[in-house]
């Protein structure tokens, strides 16, 4: 199913995830990580490996880079270390990408809002510090609810909030979990191939797949895409 000019213009709800999708923050996460691996004795992973990890929430990150010695004590340990040393560090090389701040300007008059698995307070904290939180409605995280995405719970509670149907709400990632939580919920789909889930989408393909979000609103305006 792809996104007609008609239905384009009737999505009044757009939700997107945080890291991959709206800001590229690979390179702190994967520094925190092995951060948190050297406090605990252990040899940096790959950067790419680490955002391979990124998606289903701070504790799944954690578990899966300790591998083999994630117990559940040592989960404690490296995700309370994790947490304190990510607080400091989490802008230090984190940005929006590009035509990220164009599109949320052309997209005002629609009702915006941020799902994401990360911690809310962290990312209320990225998205305020980057100058557009202002931009959302509500920033909903990982432990705003008790389960997390690809569970529908988070875009249930937008569609309410925002009084949305199914049909006037898109949710925009850039991986297979934001896929599913969006066929969950019933809502339109849509993947950006610039982040670092985006080899997932094959697994999950979207409504609408995008390469810069630039190109969202003049698609939800109903207008042809150039290509």
């Amino acid at each position: 199913m792809t996104i007609s000019g008609q239905a384009g213009q009737q999505i009044h709800l757009v939700v997107f995830d945080l890291d991959g999708t709206l800001v590229d923050s690979k390179k702190d996460l994967a520094l925190s990580v092995n951060a948190m691996r050297e406090q605990m004795g252990l040899v940096p992973l790959p950067f790419e490996l680490i955002a391979s990890y990124v998606g289903h929430g701070v504790t799944a990150l954690v578990t899966r880079a300790l591998g083999d010695l994630a117990s559940q004590e040592n989960v404690q340990k490296g995700l309370a270390y994790f947490l304190e040393y990510y607080r400091q560090h989490m802008l230090d090389n984190t940005r929006m990408y590009p035509g990220v701040p164009e599109a949320l300007e052309e997209l005002r008059n629609r009702k915006l809002a941020v799902l994401t698995n990360k911690p809310v307070r962290f990312s209320q904290e990225m998205l305020t510090r980057l100058g557009i939180a202002q931009r959302f409605a509500y920033i909903y995280g990982g432990n705003s609810f008790p389960q997390k995405k690809p569970d529908p719970m988070g875009l249930h509670k937008l569609m309410a909030d925002l009084q949305a149907s199914p049909r006037q709400t898109l949710i925009v990632g850039d991986s297979d979990t934001d896929v599913l939580t969006g066929r969950n919920a019933g809502v339109w789909t849509c993947g950006v191939t610039y982040g670092f889930g985006a080899s997932s989408l094959q697994e999950a393909p979207p409504d609408v797949l995008l390469d810069d979000l630039r190109e969202l609103p003049p698609l939800l305006d109903g207008q042809p895409r150039a290509r």
